[in-house]
């Protein structure tokens, strides 16, 4: 922690600072709250939900955007309620010291940002529990009176689209790729590893840690966040 080189740091989330919510993935794609909210919907949405995989694996999509919007639909055709989605978002756990890295981070003046694929109703979750300064997050869900799902935003802030707005947060912080960590943990984050000065993979894909500065890989259920302060 004595080398104060890096002044910006970002994280993605699912599998990063949450733990791993799911097990498996198909090809190109990452582990994630879309397969995990498919699989508590039933089997049929499930196997709806691993042939856009396989659609996306197949350069089937325009980009993730498009991706998102398959996926929302089998949300609807299975009725998805906002009262079955938040059960499921707050089933989710932070690894263990997540929170205390935070902590130290924020009390030695680090800037944060949480850039995600995922679900903005877990990047809230996050920025507020941990005092992260920004977050992009892919899907935002609004629901009617009676937890219907009626309308989203979506962000096409996942696999190289992440860097597009990790870019604009350096330049609002007049901060060099130098100055700046990336810790993740999917193929999905291949992209940001390699732009920054300080790229950590915290039990990662092959293919991240193959472009990361450091790698960390710990035992399965002994997975301990605060490895990656010795990095910064």
């Amino acid at each position: 922690m004595e080398d104060k080189k890096i002044k910006l740091i970002f994280f993605d989330m699912e599998g990063t600072l949450f733990k791993k919510i799911i097990k498996f993935s198909k090809g190109n794609t990452t582990p994630s709250a879309w397969t995990l909210i498919a699989k508590h919907l039933g089997p049929e949405a499930l196997k709806e939900e691993e042939e856009t995989k396989d659609k996306w694996n197949n350069n089937k999509y325009a980009g993730y955007v498009e991706w998102m919007e398959d996926t929302i639909k089998i949300h609807q055709k299975y009725g998805l309620t906002k009262n079955f989605f938040d059960k499921v978002m707050d089933s989710v756990e932070y690894h263990n010291g997540v929170k205390e890295t935070f902590k130290i981070l924020n009390e030695k003046g680090y800037r944060t940002v949480l850039v995600s694929g995922g679900f903005k109703a877990n990047a809230d979750r996050a920025q507020k529990d941990l005092k992260i300064d920004h977050s992009f997050a892919a899907c935002e869900y609004f629901w009617d009176e009676k937890g219907k799902l009626i309308h989203w935003n979506l962000l096409p802030c996942d696999y190289e689209g992440k860097y597009h707005f990790i870019k604009l947060i350096m330049k609002e912080h007049g901060r060099s790729p130098d100055e700046c960590a990336f810790v993740g943990d999917g193929i999905n984050d291949v992209h940001l590893a390699k732009e920054v000065g300080v790229g950590i993979s915290f039990n990662g894909h092959e293919e991240l840690q193959r472009v990361s500065t450091h790698v960390i890989n710990q035992e399965e259920g002994k997975e301990d966040f605060r490895e990656i302060l010795k990095y910064l």
